[in-house]
């Protein structure tokens, strides 16, 4: 179970660095209007604003790899609370298909951290001490 909550928080991670390449460095190219659903005014009227929400996104990524590397069980909890919330405020500000995309991958993982941690763990057998030569 601990591996599959380590894929799931890496998933996200990963899928948050996807965002911030797209709003960072391809918001304003049919890339990311086609990503977004955007005509090329609409992206060039918001492109600076996209590039900031892409840097955010790349803090929650970096948060959740940060987690991952140290193996810390409150930042891998705190930054998928981030990224749910996050999640369900563009659902209900932006467009609902945000809480699909973003949020429930981020609450999937956190469900999944949790219960990983709340299983018992596998006893390791105590080894005998080793002689001294």
């Amino acid at each position: 179970m601990k591996q599959l909550s380590t894929i799931l928080v890496l998933f996200v991670a990963l899928s948050h660095v996807a965002i911030l390449i797209l709003e960072v460095f391809f918001w304003n190219h049919p890339v990311g209007r086609d990503a977004f659903s955007m005509t090329l005014q609409q992206s060039q009227a918001t492109q600076v604003l996209a590039m900031n929400q892409g840097i955010y996104n790349g803090f929650l990524a970096a948060g959740l790899f940060w987690g991952l590397w140290s193996e810390r069980i409150d930042l891998k909890v705190f930054f998928l609370c981030c990224v749910s919330v996050a999640g369900i405020f563009g659902a209900v500000t932006a467009k609902t298909s945000i809480l699909f995309t973003q949020g429930m991958p981020a609450m999937i993982a956190l469900a999944v951290l949790y219960i990983s941690v709340r299983l018992p763990q596998p006893k390791r057998p105590i080894e005998a001490p080793k002689a001294k030569h």
